[in-house]
């Protein structure tokens, strides 16, 4: 792991730099380059944007680790009037959670609960509800969760992070199970027991994992693969992969953060691909912020630039 990534995750981490960052004018300025604004209106104005311009959209609450069953039953109802907002705007717009803002850490049972309510607000015809994976500490739990959850909702899907050891065992027991992928790398500081470290080997492992999930596409058109990656080298190579097995470009999709690579996001469009902008809102930035930053330290000297730009 570089150093620059090693410390970015460090800060994500650490609570006192986060409440000094944030009072910050500069950095509320910085944080603007991967978010729109902290009210959920400015996320939903992007979201109109986006769709205007032929792409389609995630919106995700920031926060995580609720600290009672008050405040993830107050997220619940959060998403929940989010995607009524949605649907009265006429937006393809899907929703992007973390089982931690849900109460995991709390009790597995306020999770439930909680998401239950969510997906019974939904009507499955409303596309995916997605759920986040955090750290690996959280991925047994999840997976068990999701698992409980597509037993009664067929519109339920997780993110996997490539960068986990586990990860093609996880990978083969969702597929058999149907419920759809989100593909990432992963953003979160893992020690070598768990998590591979090189990036040059977490790229190959994404696209053998990504190779596994277009050939489950290509034999179930009921299951549907979603890559999450802006490394337009992976990119190019799944989709020659996906079109050397026959799949339309329709068959899955490439879904990036707001505010990164808007060219190639517009290219890939224009391409015929499916892409899915991921939109985030509330005052809760910080960590999410930081790991954004890590998973591409070069972003650093991007927002130094537009910042003394300004």
């Amino acid at each position: 792991m570089g150093l620059a990534r090693h410390t970015l995750l460090w800060a994500s981490q650490n609570q006192w730099l986060g409440r000094q960052f944030q009072t910050r004018a500069f950095a509320r300025r910085a944080s603007r380059r991967f978010l729109p604004g902290e009210d959920v209106e400015s996320a939903l104005t992007a979201a109109e944007v986006l769709q205007a311009n032929g792409m389609s959209t995630l919106i995700t609450l920031l926060g995580e680790n609720v600290t009672c069953a008050e405040e993830a039953e107050s997220v619940a109802r959060e998403y929940s009037a989010v995607h009524a907002n949605i649907i009265e705007r006429g937006i393809d717009c899907q929703l992007s959670m973390k089982p931690t803002q849900l109460g995991m850490n709390l009790d597995v049972e306020v999770c439930v609960q909680q998401l239950g309510s969510i997906l019974q607000a939904k009507p499955s015809s409303d596309g995916i509800i997605w759920i986040d994976m955090e750290s690996s500490a959280y991925v047994g739990r999840t997976l068990d969760l999701v698992e409980q959850a597509s037993q009664t909702s067929s519109n339920i899907g997780l993110c996997l992070q490539a960068y986990l050891h586990r990860t093609r065992d996880d990978l083969e027991r969702l597929i058999q199970l149907r419920i759809p992928v989100r593909l990432v790398k992963g953003a979160y500081k893992e020690p070598s027991s768990v998590a591979i470290q090189k990036k040059s080997d977490v790229d190959e492992y994404y696209f053998a994992l990504a190779e596994r999930m277009l050939d489950a596409a290509s034999r179930d058109v009921g299951w549907f693969p979603a890559f999450g990656t802006h490394d337009m080298r992976l990119i190019t190579r799944i989709g020659e992969a996906a079109r050397g097995i026959g799949l339309r470009n329709s068959s899955f999709e490439f879904e990036m953060l707001y505010g990164i690579g808007r060219e190639n996001q517009g290219l890939l469009t224009d391409d015929g691909y499916l892409v899915r902008v991921l939109v985030s809102y509330g005052s809760a930035w910080f960590p999410w912020y930081m790991r954004r930053l890590a998973e591409r330290p070069a972003n650093v000297w991007f927002v130094f630039k537009s910042l003394l730009s300004r």
